[in-house]
């Protein structure tokens, strides 16, 4: 049986800062909230590696752009944003064959204190 290897990369943008107006009571979506992002892919950048050209891997620029594109559109739920985020990705770049996310909102109005709520996606190919 013939083996092909795989090379797997993964680019991570960690603490993507932003202040955005999500949230389910309207105060929130009045007032806003900061947010905290972390976006990943993985895809096989053997090429990148290689050439030393960013037309051979995903540029993280767009990715912290789609970012914050998606963040400014307001939404209920960060799940729903999140999936946004990582749709968007995977219909831009087709080299990724994996992406996730953390979305994480800090001080969430709750009747106890908590320093964040966070939700985790990954979405496949």
């Amino acid at each position: 049986m013939l083996s092909t290897i795989c090379d797997m990369g993964k680019i991570l943008v960690k603490d993507i800062i932003i202040y955005a107006y999500h949230g389910c009571y309207k105060e929130e979506r009045q007032i806003g909230s900061d947010y905290r992002v972390d976006v990943w892919v993985d895809g096989n950048f053997s090429n990148a590696e290689k050439s030393d050209d960013l037309h051979d891997t995903v540029d993280y620029v767009r990715i912290s752009d789609i970012v914050s594109e998606e963040m400014l559109i307001p939404s209920k739920l960060i799940e729903h944003v999140a999936e946004r985020i990582l749709s968007k990705i995977l219909s831009e770049f087709s080299e990724v064959q994996a992406t996730g996310i953390m979305v994480k909102k800090m001080n969430p109005p709750m009747n106890t204190y908590a320093e964040s709520v966070q939700y985790h996606l990954q979405k496949n190919r």
